[in-house]
């Protein structure tokens, strides 16, 4: 007779300190969160900082080792699962809510201000890391050469986070307005650019010869088209309000169990779960879902919000900004000098050339520069493929909060209609979260 052996759970101590590590990240955020709006800034912003607070960064620095007395070695890894799930669902709901229409009809100036505003950066990043490159802790990292580094550092400085950038557009008014239409439209376009790009950087990072990689290619082409040419229709069809089975519950079923399995589809050809989520996301057909269950979606949101402050405290955990020394002060310096020159020369200088204003060019360049949590999403993948070390890795989370911080006073300061709206008709809802993104048209303003 054959043996079963069940596999051992978390230990009762284990069990206990998650919960309170639980308790605890999701407590400091909120406060953070609600410190953040009071200083109009995005939600998403105190939530990262909140991170970075329970981390060695600050409460490293009281005595008594706290952040292993909080967050213990041996809860450490079912955080970081739960962060994972976190983030999957959260990438499932930024791939819903895009919109085509951002990358369809679009003129001369959305086309150059995207291209220039991902172009310059990931020029100016990668060159960065080739610079750098007698820096790195080799040991932190995976990869021997310079090649992946400067690929996906350059990846990391193209990227503008479409969905903090739509809510800050929203809160200001700006749905309506030409600048914030062009803002939209090509923040949807640089994501799609900068995630293809970050998708050709994990390939490279993952695979060891031509063969894997190509063979990864391939794979994740045709997972793409599988969801494109048979899980859409499977699911346009499934989804009918007329079917007998439709319902909340059914739809339900249905989008938690395809983008688990597109993002454990795209982990398992080398590629991160990220990329199935937001890709199965994206192929979820909007009008059968919200004919037929439209509470559906903010459901699957409403479990990422609250499995996303996880996510920031385990990138927190990551993060030591009183460890990064002379050297690590100097690369923070030259990061965030070149994340902001690229991503404003880039856009301002293109929008420019195409006949903006010169105000208009400066709110583009000033709205292209917010980064945010896709920023996080980036880097993390770039932690866990070893491309880059804890000082980069430092600067680069550093940068993302300060360009995101700084885009709300600097709009304010070079676009004197944006202010918060406060019309009775359109009262904003101060607990709505930031991190949803705003679908608007860029057709209707130009």
């Amino acid at each position: 007779m054959g043996s079963h052996t069940i596999a051992a759970g978390p230990s009762p101590g284990a069990t206990a300190g998650l919960l309170s590590a639980l308790a605890l990240v999701i407590a400091a955020a909120l406060v953070f969160a609600k410190l953040a709006q009071r200083l109009r800034q995005p939600v998403v912003v105190g939530e990262i900082v909140a991170g970075v607070v329970l981390g060695p960064s600050v409460l490293g620095l009281l005595p008594g080792d706290l952040v292993d007395v909080f967050f213990p070695p041996d809860v450490r890894p079912f955080l970081q699962v739960l962060s994972q799930l976190g983030l999957v669902l959260f990438m499932f709901g930024v791939g819903y809510q895009f919109d085509a229409s951002h990358v369809r009809h679009h003129g001369l100036r959305i086309t150059a201000v995207s291209l220039s505003s991902v172009a310059l950066p990931f020029a100016l990043g990668a060159g960065l890391a080739v610079l750098l490159a007698p820096w790195f802790e080799r040991s932190q990292m995976k990869t021997d050469g310079v090649l992946a580094p400067a690929l996906f550092l350059g990846a990391a400085m193209s990227i503008t986070a479409f969905p903090v950038l739509a809510r800050i557009i929203g809160e200001r008014g700006l749905q309506k307005d030409r600048v914030g239409a062009i803002a939209v439209a090509c923040a949807a376009i640089q994501d799609v650019l900068a995630w293809v790009i970050l998708a050709v950087v994990v390939a490279l990072a993952n695979s060891t010869g031509h063969w894997p990689l190509v063979r990864m290619a391939l794979a994740s082409v045709a997972l793409l088209a599988g969801l494109v040419w048979l899980v859409r229709p499977a699911l346009v069809w499934a989804l009918a309000p007329a079917r007998p089975w439709s319902g909340a519950l059914v739809t339900h079923a249905l989008l938690v169990v395809g983008l688990l399995l597109s993002a454990w589809a795209t982990e398992a050809i080398g590629l991160h779960a990220v990329f199935g989520a937001f890709a199965f996301g994206a192929v979820a057909p909007r009008a059968e879902v919200d004919a037929g269950a439209p509470e559906v979606p903010e459901r699957i949101e409403q479990a990422s919000l609250l499995l996303l402050p996880v996510f920031f405290v385990v990138t927190g955990l990551s993060v030591n900004l009183g460890g990064l020394g002379g050297h690590g002060a100097l690369i923070l310096l030259a990061v965030l000098v070149v994340a902001c020159a690229g991503k404003f020369l880039g856009a301002a200088g293109a929008a420019g050339l195409t006949g903006a204003t010169g105000q208009e060019a400066t709110v583009l360049g000033v709205l292209m520069n917010a980064r945010g949590l896709t920023e996080l999403v980036i880097l993390n993948v770039g932690l866990g493929l070893g491309v880059l070390d804890g000082q980069l890795f430092t600067a680069m989370v550093t940068m993302a909060i300060v360009t995101t911080v700084m885009t709300g006073p600097l709009l304010d300061r070079f676009h004197k209609q944006a202010r918060p709206a406060t019309r009775q008709s359109e009262p904003v809802d101060q607990n709505r979260d930031d991190r949803r993104p705003l679908v608007t048209s860029p057709d209707e303003a130009l």
